[in-house]
C-alpha cells in the first residue's frame, strides 16, 4: 500500500495541465467575446476550465486516501490507438457501422477481461446512435454501410 493515491494524483494533474493549456490557448489565439455576445474561443475556454476543475477535484481527494502500487500495462493505450485507426481505415470504404463495431472490439482487448455479449450490445446500441443522429436526427447522408467490393 502507497501513503496517498498517486494514479489518482497523477491523472487530477494530466487533466488539470491539460484544461488549463486548452483555457490558455482559446484565449491566446480565439475571440471569446462577452456572455451576451460568445465568440468561437469561450466555449473551449469554458470546456477547458471544467477540464481543469475535474482534474482538481479528482487529485485533491486522492491526497488523503491510501492507494494501491502503480501498474502500467502497454498494451492497454496501444489497443485504443490501434481501435481508433481501424475506424479512420474503415470508416470511407466499409461505412460506419463496421466501423464501429470494428473501434468497439479492438478497444475492448485493453481490458482484462472480454466480455462478449456486453461487446455486442454495446456495437449495437452505438451503431443505434449513429443511425439516429446522423440519419433520421441531422438528415445527413453518410454511408452506414458499404461493400466496395
Amino acid at each position: 500500500m502507497l501513503s496517498r493515491d498517486y494514479r489518482d494524483i497523477i491523472g487530477g494533474a494530466i487533466l488539470l495541465v491539460f484544461g488549463l493549456w486548452v483555457a490558455w490557448y482559446a484565449g491566446q489565439h480565439y475571440e471569446t467575446g462577452t456572455f451576451r455576445r460568445m465568440g468561437p474561443g469561450m466555449f473551449p475556454m469554458i470546456l477547458g476550465l471544467i477540464l481543469a476543475g475535474f482534474g482538481i477535484a479528482v487529485a485533491i481527494p486522492a491526497f488523503f486516501r491510501t492507494g494501491t502500487k502503480l501498474e502500467i500495462r502497454l498494451w492497454t493505450p496501444l489497443f485504443v490507438l490501434l481501435g481508433v485507426a481501424s475506424f479512420a481505415l474503415l470508416v470511407r470504404p466499409f461505412g460506419l457501422f463496421p466501423a464501429i463495431v470494428s473501434v468497439t472490439v479492438i478497444s475492448s482487448l485493453a481490458e482484462l477481461r472480454f466480455r462478449p455479449v456486453t461487446l455486442v450490445l454495446l456495437s449495437a446500441a452505438l451503431c443505434l446512435m449513429v443511425w439516429l443522429i446522423f440519419r433520421v436526427g441531422l438528415g445527413l447522408p453518410m454511408a452506414m454501410y458499404r461493400w466496395p467490393f
